[in-house]
């Protein structure tokens, strides 16, 4: 969603990505089938900048991956906090619980693998921030759960809401096409859903492929 040469800007004047993160995001690339799913420098820098500022106790993150995320949120929390993350593919344990070691985080970062709809209503816990970037199909369902377990004040962040660009012109397809297309068909319900729920305030920021920003009313 951003141009290139801006892209390459950003970078230039952020903060660097420590050399743990360029190893995990470089073997990203080569050992998983798609890596586009990792955070990345950028995003990365803004997740931690977020945790960092909210200080959150507990935080929910709905889509694990190889855990690049996870270790940038993780390092706000608070004293004694916890990151629960859950992701449904068994295949990524072992490469992301590597990296939540060598992190030197991994006491403070829960990994469970399971399906994020049956794990959360079981969950005894609250938290201030959550973190969704699962199945695309399955966010409303993901924001409405982890809604019910978020501190009134608390934030979500949603992430892919711009999907590519997809968004814009879904609606100019062909019927057949946008019924195939059920990833884009659950975001473009979720940005519906979130904006027309009185319950939070909501701002998209269009940082790499759109991040929904969602703050639970007191």
């Amino acid at each position: 969603m951003i141009d290139k040469d801006i892209e390459d800007y950003m970078d230039l004047h952020s903060s660097e990505e420590d050399g743990l993160l360029h190893k995990l995001f470089r073997e990203t690339q080569l050992k998983t089938y798609y890596p586009r799913m990792v955070s990345g420098k950028q995003q990365g820098i803004f997740l931690e900048m977020i945790s960092r500022m909210i200080k959150p106790r507990n935080i929910l993150e709905i889509g694990t991956f190889t855990g690049y995320s996870a270790i940038q949120m993780a390092k706000g929390l608070v004293e004694g906090g916890k990151l629960l993350t859950i992701d449904i593919n068994e295949e990524i344990e072992s490469f992301a619980s590597k990296y939540f070691k060598l992190s030197g985080l991994d006491d403070k970062i829960d990994f469970r693998i399971g399906d994020a709809l049956d794990v959360i209503p079981g969950l005894d816990m609250r938290f201030d921030l959550v973190f969704i970037d699962a199945d695309k199909e399955q966010y409303i369902d993901y924001y409405e759960l982890a809604l019910e377990k978020l501190n009134s004040g608390g934030f979500i962040l949603a992430d892919n809401v711009l999907w590519s660009g997809k968004v814009l012109n879904f609606v100019k397809r062909t019927s057949n096409s946008r019924k195939q297309d059920k990833e884009t068909s659950g975001i473009i319900a979720f940005n519906k859903h979130v904006k027309a729920d009185k319950r939070v305030e909501k701002v998209i920021i269009p940082l790499r492929d759109g991040i929904t920003i969602i703050r639970k009313a007191d």
